[in-house]
């Protein structure tokens, strides 16, 4: 039992920070993104589809692979969630920043948007924090 509360819920805590630095990363990634003013049309090199198990509830997630000029240089790209419409070949326009075009966005300007799926992930990240750190403290 020790190694449940001493080992176990420690690593889900520090995923749990993990999984928030992520989210905070990324949304600062796209706004950057937006804001820079900098687009470029972008070519869809590949598109598919991951299935991902929850409870035994499949979910689909789709991903491309967009390649672009930026700055001369050849940039690629791989972004989770676009549509399922856009295929291999397809062109685009993505949103990047100069100082760090690798992580460019193809989905619109909907900072709004972002920012509340944002705040809607920490907060539940946070409750499983507390969660995790109050059954250690009650019952390690």
């Amino acid at each position: 039992m020790d190694f449940v509360f001493h080992i176990l819920f420690p690593l889900l805590i520090l995923l749990m920070l993990w999984g928030g630095y992520a989210i905070v990363r990324r949304t600062g990634q796209r706004r950057r993104a937006w804001e820079s003013g900098l687009t470029a049309q972008a070519r869809v090199v590949r598109a598919y589809v991951r299935v991902q198990t929850i409870n035994d509830v499949p979910r689909r997630i789709q991903y491309h692979e967009y390649d672009f000029t930026a700055d001369g240089r050849a940039v690629r790209f791989t972004e989770a969630g676009g549509p399922p419409s856009r295929a291999v070949g397809d062109e685009t326009l993505v949103y990047y920043a100069s100082e760090d075009p690798e992580s460019a966005t193809a989905s619109e300007p909907s900072p709004g948007r972002d920012m509340a799926g944002a705040v809607i992930g920490l907060v539940a990240l946070t409750a499983g924090v507390i969660i995790a750190v109050n059954v250690m403290i009650t019952y390690g």
